[in-house]
This record gives C-alpha cells, sequence and structure tokens, in this order.
C-alpha cells in the first residue's frame, strides 16, 4: 500500500468527522459511531489489524471514557452543590463587583482563572470549570462553551504541573541523545522556546476571545466595542504571558501556567479597580428573550434557589480554593501523594493476549477533587441533605448524556493511534499522514509542523498524547531536513496545545457540563477560527526562526 493512499486512508475518519459536525452540523450522537465504523473498518481491512487489537483498543477507549466522565461529574456536582447552597450567587455578585463589562468577566474568568486551573489540572478540566461558572453569570451556554474551550490553548503545554513536556515529550521523543542529562538539556530548551512562542501568540487569545463573543452574541452595533476594549484585552494578555514565558524560561515545564495566571490575576484585578486601560463604556449580552434558542442549554442558574442568602465570598470561593491546593499537592511529584494515590489503580493488562494496557487511577484523577470539594461545600455551607441528593441527581443524569457520544469517540482514537499494530509493518494512521505530508512540503515544514501537532490533539484529545505520539517524528524530520531540532519540537507542542481547542472529545466534554449536547458541530465552527489563527502564526513564527 502506498504512502500516499495510508495518508488518504488515515485523513478519512477526521474528514468524516469534519463534514458531519461542521458541514451537515449533525449532532456528535450520529456522528462519531460512524467515525468510529469507518475506523474499526479501515484499521481492520486496510491496516491488517488484528480484531483482538481492535477490541482491546476499544477497551483500553473505555477505561479513558470513565476517567473523562468522572471529571464532568465531580465539575458539575461542585457546580450544582454551590447552586443550591446559595455560594454561586455570593460569586456571581463578587464578579459582577469587580465589573459587570461581561468583556472584563471572560478575561478574570475564563482567560485567567482558567488558566490556573489547567496549569494545575489540565485534563480539559478548565472547560468543565469555567464554562458553568460563566453560565451562573448570565452567559448563554454556548457563548461558555466557546469561551471554554479557547481557554485551552496557551496555558495547555504547561498544564497538569507540565505533564505534555514531562511525559508526552520526555517520554515521545525516543533517539538522538547521548544520555537523559542530554535529553534534560534539550527539552528545557524547548520548554524556553514553547514559551516564548505561546507568549507571542497567546497575548492576543483575550481580545480574540471577546471578538468572537462579541461578534456571535452581541448586536451589530456592539462590534465597536471589540475594538475599545483592545488594549486592556492585551495588556491582561501579557499580565499572563510575561510571566509566563519568564518561568518556561527559568524555572522549567511544571508551573509557567500557574505562576502566569496567579500573578495574572493580582495584575488584572488591581488595574479593574483602578480602570488602568478600562474603556468608558460596557458590553452586555441582549435581553435574555431575545436569545436564539441554540445559544442555552440545559443548565439552568437561574433558578430562584441560586438567588437565597448572601454568603460571605470567602465562605463562598473556599471550595474552589481547596480544588487548586488539591490540584497542586496532588500533581507536585516531590511531595509523593499523587504517587500514593496512583497506587491505588484499576488495570488490565495484556488484554486479550496483546501488549495493549488499559489503566484508571480513580483517587488521583481531578473527579476525586472536586467530588471532595463538593462534600466540603455540603459541611462548610450547612447544605440539607435533600438538595444536595438534588445536585448528585442532577449532576449524574448530565454527565450520563455525555456517556454515549465519548464511548465512541475515545475507542475509536485508540484504534486510530494503535494501528501501527499492525501484520503490515507499517505505521500507524496518523504517522503515515504526517509522513505523507512531510514528503509533499519539504522545507517549508515548520510552517506545517503545529498543525500536524494540533490534529494529533483533534485525534487525542491531548496535548500530551500528540506530543507523545509525534515528537519523535518530528525530531527526526528536523534532523532530515537540517533545521533545528528543538524548534520543530517546540512547534508540535505548541500545535498540539492549540488542537485542544477543536479536540471532538473536549468539546462533548464541555458541552456536556452545560446541558448543550447536539450542537458540537456549531461549537467547532466557532472554535476552528482561533485554532487555525493559532497553528497559522506559531508556523510563520517557525519559519522566522529557522532563517
Amino acid at each position: 500500500m502506498s504512502l500516499t493512499l495510508q495518508a488518504l486512508l488515515a485523513f478519512a475518519p477526521i474528514l468524516l468527522a469534519l463534514v458531519l459536525l461542521i458541514g451537515f452540523r449533525l449532532p456528535a450522537k450520529y456522528t462519531m459511531p460512524a467515525v468510529f465504523l469507518l475506523t474499526v473498518f479501515i484499521a481492520f481491512q486496510f491496516w491488517d489489524m488484528d480484531f483482538q487489537y481492535i477490541v482491546a483498543s476499544t477497551i483500553e477507549g473505555l477505561f479513558v471514557t470513565f476517567d473523562v466522565l468522572y471529571i464532568i461529574f465531580g465539575a458539575l456536582l461542585l457546580l450544582t452543590v454551590l447552586k443550591y447552597s446559595g455560594a454561586l450567587a455570593s460569586i456571581r455578585y463578587f464578579f459582577t463587583k469587580i465589573s459587570a463589562d461581561k468583556r472584563v468577566q471572560i478575561i478574570v474568568i475564563a482567560w485567567l482563572f482558567g488558566s490556573f486551573i489547567e496549569g494545575a489540572s489540565g485534563f480539559g478540566t478548565p472547560a468543565a470549570i469555567v464554562a458553568p461558572l460563566l453560565v451562573a453569570l448570565g452567559f448563554p451556554a454556548l457563548s461558555a462553551v466557546i469561551i471554554g474551550l479557547m481557554v485551552q490553548s496557551t496555558a495547555v503545554t504547561f498544564g497538569a504541573i507540565g505533564t505534555p513536556v514531562l511525559i508526552g515529550l520526555n517520554n515521545g521523543l525516543t533517539s538522538g541523545f547521548t544520555d537523559q542529562a542530554d535529553k534534560m538539556f534539550f527539552l528545557q530548551e524547548a520548554t524556553a522556546q514553547i514559551g516564548i512562542i505561546h507568549a507571542l501568540i497567546g497575548t492576543f487569545i483575550p481580545w480574540i476571545m471577546i471578538i468572537v463573543v462579541i461578534v456571535v452574541f452581541g448586536k451589530k452595533e456592539d462590534r465597536k466595542k471589540c475594538w475599545t476594549i483592545g488594549p486592556f484585552a492585551v495588556f491582561s494578555g501579557l499580565a499572563f504571558t510575561v510571566p509566563y514565558a519568564l518561568t518556561a524560561t527559568f524555572l522549567g515545564p511544571e508551573f509557567p501556567s500557574l505562576l502566569g495566571a496567579m500573578i495574572g490575576l493580582a495584575i488584572v484585578i488591581t488595574a479593574v479597580r483602578y480602570k488602568f486601560l478600562l474603556p468608558s463604556d460596557t458590553w452586555d449580552f441582549p435581553e435574555r428573550k431575545s436569545w436564539l434558542p441554540s445559544w442555552s442549554g440545559t443548565l439552568d442558574m437561574e433558578k430562584e434557589d441560586l438567588s437565597e442568602g448572601k454568603m460571605n465570598i470567602v465562605k463562598a470561593w473556599l471550595p474552589y480554593v481547596l480544588v487548586s491546593l488539591l490540584l497542586i499537592i496532588t500533581r507536585k511529584q516531590e511531595l509523593g501523594i499523587g504517587s500514593l494515590l496512583q497506587d491505588f489503580k484499576i488495570s488490565w493488562t495484556g488484554i486479550y493476549g496483546t501488549e495493549i494496557a488499559a489503566t484508571s487511577t480513580p483517587l488521583y484523577l481531578p473527579g476525586t477533587v472536586l467530588i471532595l470539594a463538593s462534600l466540603f461545600a455540603f459541611l462548610l455551607h450547612k447544605m440539607r441533605v435533600p438538595k444536595f441528593k438534588k445536585a448528585f441527581s442532577e449532576s449524574f443524569s448530565t454527565a450520563l448524556m455525555a456517556a454515549f457520544v465519548l464511548a465512541f469517540t475515545i475507542p475509536m482514537v485508540r484504534i486510530y493511534i494503535n494501528s501501527g499494530m499492525n501484520n503490515l509493518g507499517i505505521d500507524s494512521m496518523p504517522v503515515a499522514l504526517a509522513h505523507w505530508t512531510a514528503e509533499k512540503v519539504g522545507s517549508l515544514w515548520p510552517l506545517v509542523a503545529p498543525s500536524i501537532g494540533a490534529i494529533g490533539a483533534f485525534i487525542a484529545g491531548s496535548n500530551t498524547v500528540s506530543n507523545l505520539m509525534l515528537a519523535e517524528f518530528q525530531n527526526s524530520i528536523a534532523t532530515k531536513l537540517g533545521i533545528s531540532n528543538v524548534i520543530i519540537v517546540s512547534l508540535q507542542a505548541v500545535g498540539a496545545a492549540a488542537g485542544n481547542m477543536i479536540a471532538i472529545h473536549n468539546v462533548v466534554a464541555a458541552s456536556a457540563v452545560v446541558g448543550l449536547m447536539g450542537k458540537e458541530g456549531v461549537i467547532l465552527r466557532k472554535t476552528i477560527i482561533p485554532t487555525l489563527y493559532y497553528v497559522l502564526v506559531a508556523g510563520l513564527l517557525g519559519l522566522i526562526l529557522i532563517l
């Protein structure tokens, strides 16, 4: 089978997903089963994968599905508990007090708080936390999901205390190093390069978020307000990206997103207080009665339960503070707590006689932290048991809505990635597609490298997995072309971060949290715009850097 045919077949599942979701706007519950079946057919018929490998990959995917659903449920439970305890009313008032301007709320809650959660946890948690919080502040559910997904860009490469670098790049790069110390030096050089590239591009993401939201959800006469907020939005971008890039350069991959977000929050909230660079105008969504039906989900934060009582803001925020602290403590390897939690695992090794293994570490997952924070809120806020039961029931029902789609999406991803385990001795589908692209592009590879990383994340739903899958391929292309390996591997990591904005299972998970299942295609049509901005600018920077 020629490389061209391999590439065409490998692209077919991606193309089908794009056509059905974006072109025909079919819900993911119809699209992803079709994509799954096509992937199985191609893997079995053309890649000559043994059937037991396809089944084993499916089971591996179902393990990952459980992990994702567990995180969704935890995020929903915390949000719903806070709704019924009255804490969300205080949180909403707190953010409104900082600024009633929805443009400023996008920056503070999504860009900065969301980036902090990404730095601490990763794995799609920011959208699961930020999106429903924005709904509680009066944002249409559709806008909240789009914003929540756009958060998953700049901060992602150093999310979960640097996992995409420390696990993804570290384990994905397998050749060209004299020893481990040489590899660590390479990774630190790449970390610094990644931080600088992300900073140059990501500084404008908060402004792009605002422009997308106003253009899609605002009135035509509101569009001038995209420009009046520009100076403050870029300033807010710099408040995050400058400490982010400096941390990446001098401290390594663990803390750029965390420190960048913490410092950025302090700077931006102070700037808002003193009205530094803030425009004289403000912006809000049109009146709710004029919203299109497609804007709203089933998550209703306008119920009277939300307005009961006036809770102290510190008391209301403490569950989120606990989430942040527990995520940092459990992700910091030196403390050993994360390793202890990972000792409890549900695993299946050698599935059906293959070398494929599936493992879940539920105690280590962010879902457990979110559930613990929910129980903490239940006790701290002195909730009545019937209300907690109601919150639990609502959260479980909403999470269950995402189960069907994810049960096809993630197993499809595992079959796609594991297709290298075949009887023909050919590369897996994503690597074959990347090889074909490299042959056609040649010396312009730096322009394309971020897009390859983004496609990897689109398929896998993870920066880490994209790096594991494609870092060595990118490294070998750089060696073959005689250009900087550090730059090309860095572009891979940057592109893989941007790809999280369109990763199908991230879209499904974020949609489920606000009760917006079935609108995945509409969401992708919006998030693909900032994704294209990210990978194209990263590619142009790559070309400049190799000159």
